[in-house]
């Protein structure tokens, strides 16, 4: 059996950890959350030339050991207990060679651990772009360790690191300085008080009061003999400890490091006085998003109605070739259709997912969160505030964690309400399948009326949000300070395994999840549709031959699955929700896909898939077969009237409706953990559901 190793990478945001992460993992990794928090866990793994198998573990980025949000104390926290199952044996620090001097504050601390330590320095072929040099015999003699100089974008330096992990046992562990002569006295009393103890890892348990072992703060403190310091004279002793690492810092790199500015070729003042302008800014942003709507209705357009035939040929071969029965049904009404009403969406949701990778890769995303900034003040929320603003495109579980490093309480919660208004990824099946119904198809200014109508909806939401922050923060009494503060990282082209294992990762993540929630609705709607209570049900045949009684096979066929659906148990359910709904524009069939769709948004669109799939026709030949895909049968959906469900009015009042409401219990669920308490999500699922319904109500009123 092969030798395992744990492998810790650290370093600062954006120093390319991320891609050092997926040079040395590839797909061999998983993505969760630290147990009991709502901290992002990825790991991986990978094979080293010895044979030995490496369990690489990324942890969340951090300036210093320092903490200041939950997401740094993980770090501490795993670095100071040996007993964790993931302690690293060896600790990767991964650096940008173009911020060198503030990366390495983290590496030195690192080092006081005690902890075998490879220092890797990303981005190294912009070394001759920005006129740098470095003395690596020099700075690996000065800093105690041993040096990989890596560029994950050209793909070099990784197998060179993977052999400095392999031989982690002969790495030095010895620290770079003595950090403890900042106050030698009170150090000298705390390894008497300690002596079997790593003075440093004491030092972070006093100033960061985490816990280690069975020793914390007050077991420390209560230690006789040993004088305590106030609060005042512990971060004074904090800085003191900041500047003498940088002094060392400043040396080393005085003879390790060579800067020439001539030589540097730096585009990016010039290029961020056009992107970060205050009014040039804006409108790029504004057209950034346009085009990438506009991207995703026009390529996603083919492989989806390929997907959406193809599930739909499924269920008629399967139907056709299967013995008739239950078993049979249930595969091809209810599990083929299902899953085809969410399938369809993979390729809308892929290149979302693309785009947004792209512009995290390539640096601007940084620039559109200081850009926003500059809006978000007046609200009273910060620039932090608007990572998981952005972040809610894609989820909202994910974007309310991430507001977890807002310092300030109030931004916090605010920013935790509001983020369910942007759009995510999991609207979008929804949006998609109603633009298409009831938008017309044309362009203005070439840009098509269905891609403006998405990007719409996409502003909406984000406005709404901010809307509401402005409302909160006037409502809510809470006192609190906060300091925005962002780094711009260079501009480079996206690394395209960097985006391909994004965009892989984020749609399998909706595919699995939303599949097993579909799955099991599915099923479960089925059965509500397929059988009912009472003679209506049972006898529907006979009912309806008597009511008609010269109608063809087909027509009578149609007729019957029609009757038995509305008389079922679904159907009970949606007739009972109808009086409630019908002002909005909406049917039955439409309040069932409401109430299903709370489980997690998508569902709307699988379950009228299946709902429309046993109410449908049963034999459509050759020319008519187009007509048997979801979005047809939902365009030719009438009421009893005769006129259409899914028109501009309704359609419109639905988009809305999906726009402003509370429709994921798993958002809820966050929201309750983040918070703490139930306060807070019942408060959020009542204000945005009523919300919700006032706006459809009065878009359909005004409209039809």
């Amino acid at each position: 059996m092969s030798k395992q190793i744990n492998v810790a990478l650290i370093g600062n945001p954006n120093t390319g950890k991320t891609s050092v992460f997926n040079a040395l993992t590839g797909l061999n990794q998983k993505v969760g959350n630290y147990p009991g928090i709502t901290v992002d866990k990825k790991e991986g793994t990978c094979k080293l030339a010895d044979g030995t198998k490496a369990h690489i573990l990324d942890l969340p980025g951090t300036y210093s050991l320092n903490a200041s949000s939950l997401d740094e104390n993980v770090v501490i926290e795993l670095l100071l207990n040996r007993n964790d199952k993931n302690f690293p044996d060896v600790a990767v620090v991964v650096t940008d060679v173009e911020n060198l001097k503030r990366n390495l504050l983290l590496f030195t601390q690192i080092k006081d651990l005690e902890i075998p330590t490879v220092l890797a320095i990303n981005m190294s072929d912009r070394m001759a772009y920005k006129g740098i040099s470095l003395d690596i015999p020099y700075l690996e003699s000065q800093l105690e360790t041993k040096i990989a100089l890596i560029s994950t974008r050209k793909n070099n330096g990784i197998s060179e690191l993977k052999e400095l992990i392999a031989k982690y046992d002969s790495l030095s562990t010895k620290p770079c300085l003595n950090a403890s002569s900042i106050d030698p006295e009170y150090f000298d009393s705390l390894k008497k008080a300690f002596p079997d103890q790593l003075l440093y890892k004491l030092w972070l348990v006093i100033t960061q009061d985490v816990n280690f072992g069975k020793t914390d703060r007050a077991t420390i403190e209560a230690v006789n003999n040993f004088k305590t310091k106030s609060e005042t004279d512990l971060k004074r002793l904090q800085q003191k400890e900041t500047i003498k690492r940088y002094q060392f810092i400043n040396n080393t790199l005085k003879k390790g490091q060579t800067i020439d500015l001539a030589n540097a070729k730096d585009f990016r003042i010039k290029i961020d006085r056009i992107l970060t302008h205050k009014v040039w800014g804006y409108v790029i942003f504004f057209f950034i998003l346009l085009l990438m709507f506009q991207a995703v209705y026009d390529w996603a357009t083919y492989p989806a109605d390929l997907i959406d035939l193809g599930f739909s040929n499924l269920a008629d071969w399967v139907k056709n070739t299967l013995p008739a029965g239950a078993f049979t049904n249930l595969l091809a009404e209810g599990i083929i259709a299902g899953i085809g009403g969410i399938m369809v969406f993979i390729p809308p949701i892929a290149f979302l997912f693309l785009f947004i990778s792209i512009l995290e890769e390539s640096g601007y995303m940084s620039r559109v969160v200081f850009l926003m900034d500059r809006l978000m003040r007046r609200f009273g929320l910060s620039g932090k505030s608007v990572v998981p603003l952005i972040s809610g495109n894609a989820c909202a579980i994910p974007a309310v964690m991430a507001a977890r490093n807002i310092e300030s309480w109030k931004e916090r919660l605010i920013t935790i309400l509001v983020t369910p208004f942007t759009t995510c990824s999991a609207r979008l099946p929804v949006y998609v399948i109603i633009i298409a119904l009831v938008i017309p198809e044309g362009t203005f200014l070439g840009l098509s009326y269905q891609a403006l109508t998405l990007m719409s909806l996409y502003a909406l939401g984000f406005l709404t949000a901010v809307f509401a922050a402005f409302i909160l923060n006037k409502i809510l009494k809470i006192k609190s300070k906060s300091y925005f503060v962002i780094e711009m990282p260079s501009y480079k082209m996206p690394l395209l395994k960097n985006v391909g294992l994004t965009v892989l990762e984020k749609t399998k993540t909706f595919v699995f999840e939303a599949g097993k929630i579909i799955l099991a609705i599915s099923i479960v709607l089925w059965f509500l549709a397929s059988y009912g209570p009472g003679e209506q049900f049972n006898n529907a045949e006979a009912i309806v031959t008597e009511r008609h009684p010269n109608l063809s096979e087909d027509e009578l066929n149609d007729l019957v699955a029609e009757h038995k659906l509305e008389h079922s148990y679904i159907g009970i359910i949606g007739k009972g929700m109808e009086p409630v709904i019908q002002p909005l524009g909406y049917d039955w069939k439409i309040g069932i896909g409401l109430v299903t769709s709370f489980a997690a948004r998508e569902v709307f669109v699988g379950t009228l898939a299946t709902i429309y799939s046993i109410g449908s026709a049963n034999d459509i030949e050759d020319e008519d077969e187009a007509m048997s895909t979801i979005k047809n049968r939902m365009a030719e959906e009438t009421h009893s009237d005769g006129t259409k469900v899914f028109t501009l009015a309704s359609g419109i009042s639905l988009l809305l409706f999906y726009a402003f409401a509370m429709q994921c219990m798993s958002t809820l669920a966050v929201v309750k953990r983040e918070t703490n308490s139930w306060k807070w999500p019942s408060l959020q699922l009542v204000f945005m559901s009523g919300f919700a319904y006032i706006v459809a109500l009065i878009a359909f009123q005004v409209l039809k």
